[in-house]
This record gives C-alpha cells, structure tokens and sequence, in this order.
C-alpha cells in the first residue's frame, strides 16, 4: 500500500489514546448532528466546494464516514493487518470517485438526514463499546486496527465541519480531542511525505513535527520554521487552501530558505 510519497524513514508513530479518540468521534458527530437538525431547506440546497455537493450531500457523507464504522464492525474481521495510520492518508484519493458516488446513492435513499444520523449514532452506540482497540476492519483501504480507523474519522467530521461551517455560513463547534487527533496526523503525514529534518513545522497548541531533507536542526532556534493555527494547517493539508494564500492573509509563518511548503501541499484529497 505504500506509495512513493511514503518512502524513506517515518516518524515515530504517534501513540492516541483509544477511549479519548471514542468519545471525540461521538462528540464531534453529535455536534454535526445538531447543527444539521436544524437547516431549512435553503441552506440543505447550498453548494460547497465540494464539486458538485450540495451541503445535503456533505451532510449525508459525514454520516456515511461514521457510519463506515458500523459496516466494519459488522463485518468478519480481517485475517491480518495491511494498512496501519500513516499509510491511510496517501490511500484516500484513488478512491474518490467511489466515495462520491455512495454519498449520491446514500443522500438519494436516505431524504430524512435527522433519521440518518439518530439511526448511525445508536448503532454506533451499539457496536462500539463492545469492540476491542485492535479488532481489525476492512477499511476501504484495507485492513486495518479499530483504533487507528478511529483517528481517521476524527479527520473526516473535522474537516468536513470546517466544510459546512464555510457552505452553510454555521458555526459548528470543534471537540478538542478531535481536533488535535485530525491536526496530529495530518502534520505526521507531512513528516512522511517529506522525510528530512530541515524544516521544523508547528500547529500549536497540537503538533511539532521535523520534515524535510537537509541539515538536521540540534539545538536552539531552528533555521527553518513554519507555524500556524489548526484550522489553517488542516485546510491547507486538504486543499481547501493554497500556501501562498495562507501566507498572504497572516495565517502562516514561514522563516528560512527550506520553509516554503507549497509543492509539499495538500497532503489528503
């Protein structure tokens, strides 16, 4: 499963912990949930920047990225493990086609989105609690531990909140946990993608990571340093923005000559 992009030394794998990577994957689809309760028709017909998504459309894949769960676990599990957590971004795009025709298929059968997301939530409640940290699930991507599965869904309903909040003008809250889950490893994906130790990148208050070839920084201030807050540093790693953008408006610090990362991004399609 691994690709170009993936080749060369990885960063150590970051440790997350499993009952707090359950609860912000409930918590954040509980807070989309809320805020999707409550759109009138009107904004359900919004577009996004999603091609050609209406927010009814982001709306419904959001429940289906949980929901992905669910059909896991109710499936017999896997022989052995082939994916771990830092091959998963590297493995979404080739995929996107399908993705986005199920999100038609599911927004077309399922017209009541408040009676999609209760009927996921109590499944989830169902299945979950009962389901060991390494039970193995068949991914899209292939088989894979349920905790790390986890951490990716904290990707999905995090970046695709930022979706909505931007497409339908809402302000739907951010779990903590969630948002340091998605910001971490999108940031380890970076220190895949571009082994090296040159660069020092920094999305405070959740991840620092080393990235990029060249002389290796020891001690003091490093030569090379790019900062900046989450919800930028999550949208630039998806595309939602562009580098030179995020640079122009404040929203990033670059010092040094290695710090541009614009041909290093977006990380996940």
């Amino acid at each position: 499963m691994a690709s170009a992009a993936q080749k060369g030394p990885r960063p150590r794998p970051r440790r997350y912990d499993a009952a707090k990577t359950r609860a912000a994957v409930l918590a954040q689809f509980g807070n989309v949930h809320d805020a999707v309760r409550d759109l009138t028709p009107a904004q359900l017909a919004l577009p996004t920047h999603l091609g050609d998504w209406t927010v009814r459309e982001l709306a419904a894949h959001v429940s289906m990225a949980v929901g992905a769960v669910i059909r896991c676990l109710e499936q017999p599990a896997p022989p052995k493990q082939e994916v771990t957590l830092l091959d998963w971004p590297f493995a979404t795009a080739p995929r996107a086609t399908r993705i986005s025709e199920d999100t038609k298929a599911i927004t077309a059968s399922a017209p009541d989105l408040d009676a999609l997301y209760e009927r996921t939530r109590a499944r989830l409640a169902e299945l979950l609690p009962a389901a060991p940290d390494d039970r193995l699930l068949a991914s899209r991507v292939g088989a894979m531990r349920l905790d790390d599965y986890l951490v990716t869904r904290t990707v999905e309903l995090v970046v695709h909140t930022d979706d909505l909040n931007r497409a339908a003008g809402l302000a739907v809250p951010y779990d903590r946990q969630a948002l340091a889950a998605c910001t971490r490893l999108l940031a380890d994906a970076l220190a895949v993608k571009a082994p090296g130790g040159s660069v020092e990148v920094r999305v405070p208050p959740y991840a620092v990571v080393q990235c990029v070839e060249g002389p290796r920084h020891t001690r003091g201030t490093p030569p090379n340093v790019v900062e900046t807050d989450p919800l930028t540093w999550i949208r630039l790693a998806t595309g939602r923005t562009d580098w030179d953008t995020a640079v122009d408006d404040a929203k990033v610090s670059a010092s040094g000559e290695r710090a541009g990362l614009a041909g290093l991004l977006p990380i996940l399609r």
